[in-house]
């Protein structure tokens, strides 16, 4: 007997919760059911706004495009909002544009209860998103390794630099203390090798 698998509707919304916002969950689902913004993520941090604007203008009229920014540099870090004038054109491009790919990379759009001013910056310690503090992979649409991880990789640099360096000075300063030794403080055989030097000038 032939089994039915139920797919979820394709403009269904994640379930996602803005910890930051002052709203309780249940207020925030309510107001998605209406909401006219879309979430987009995983995006390149090279996408500009106006392919943005040349996928998402398919599905409807876009009012206005919000470009995710590092809070520090406040250079894009990946994501953005996107804000149609109707619902229905939003759900559209969650059904149709999400999932598919955007500068080589599969990017997600979900339904968002509503821009806020300040909330198009990154959220992590080093400015950006909190998903690229702690990711391990390289990835060079999104600036290359983690913060974390490149940070570490930085310092052992900067040790190995130092390392080197310093080995650099010890063996500087070994062969400066060889030239500046005394003639009475040298070995037995440095002063046999120096008069067998001079016996030989001497005989030419």
């Amino acid at each position: 007997m032939a089994t039915l698998h139920v797919c979820p509707q394709l403009d269904s919304t994640s379930g996602y919760k803005d910890r930051q916002s002052i709203l309780s969950y249940e207020d925030q689902q309510a107001k998605l059911a209406s909401s006219t913004t879309l979430y987009v993520g995983n995006m390149s941090f090279f996408t500009t706004e106006e392919q943005i604007y040349e996928l998402f203008s398919r599905t409807g009229s876009i009012k206005r495009i919000i470009m995710g920014l590092d809070r520090m540099n406040k250079t894009p870090c990946g994501f953005c909002f996107v804000e149609y004038y109707t619902n229905q054109d939003a759900r559209a491009a969650m059904r149709y544009i999400s999932g598919t790919k955007l500068d080589d990379r599969v990017i997600r759009a979900d339904l968002d209860p509503g821009f806020i001013a300040g909330r198009q910056y990154g959220r992590g310690r080093a400015g950006g998103q909190v998903r690229d503090e702690y990711r391990e992979d390289f990835d060079a649409g999104r600036g290359g390794w983690g913060h974390l991880k490149a940070q570490q990789q930085r310092e052992a640099e900067e040790a190995e630099r130092e390392r080197q360096q310093g080995a650099l000075y010890r063996n500087d300063h070994d062969m400066q203390g060889m030239r500046d030794v005394p003639m009475g403080e040298q070995t037995a055989e440095e002063n046999m090798r120096f008069r067998r030097e001079i016996d030989e000038e001497e005989e030419a």
